[in-house]
């Protein structure tokens, strides 16, 4: 078993910036990849971003390209989001997720094994 628990999240202007992390206990992280999807108000749940294993290889949503980053501490069982640019539409609960296959990079929700209760951002315009 794997507990998730997400920080960072928060209020902030268009433009600015938020660090999520998402701390890790339980079973082996570093074996783990993970991902961070987002809700927002009224919406389904979507993907983010995903990291595998050892941080060798990532992938973005394309509406997040070049404005957010994902990586990885594993001596420290925490991943993070980085979150620059922020727009009103970036407001939403964010949750990360841990799936047992560490290489592979997963974009559905259906593809991970476990989850945290989910930080709330929210963009001001």
């Amino acid at each position: 078993q794997v507990q998730l628990v997400e920080s960072g999240g928060g209020l902030v202007q268009a433009g600015g910036s938020l660090r999520l992390s998402c701390a890790a206990s339980g079973r082996t992280f570093s074996g783990f990849s993970m991902g961070w999807f987002r809700q927002p108000p009224g919406k389904e749940r979507e993907f983010v971003a995903a990291i595998t294993w050892n941080g060798g290889r990532t992938y973005y949503t394309d509406s997040v390209k070049g404005r957010f980053t994902i990586s990885r501490d594993n001596a420290k069982n925490t991943v993070y989001l980085q979150m620059n640019s922020l727009k009103p539409e970036d407001t939403a609960v964010y949750s990360c997720a841990a799936r047992k296959i560490g290489y592979i990079l997963g974009t559905a929700i259906w593809e991970y094994d476990y989850w945290g209760q989910g930080t709330q951002v929210t963009v001001s315009s």
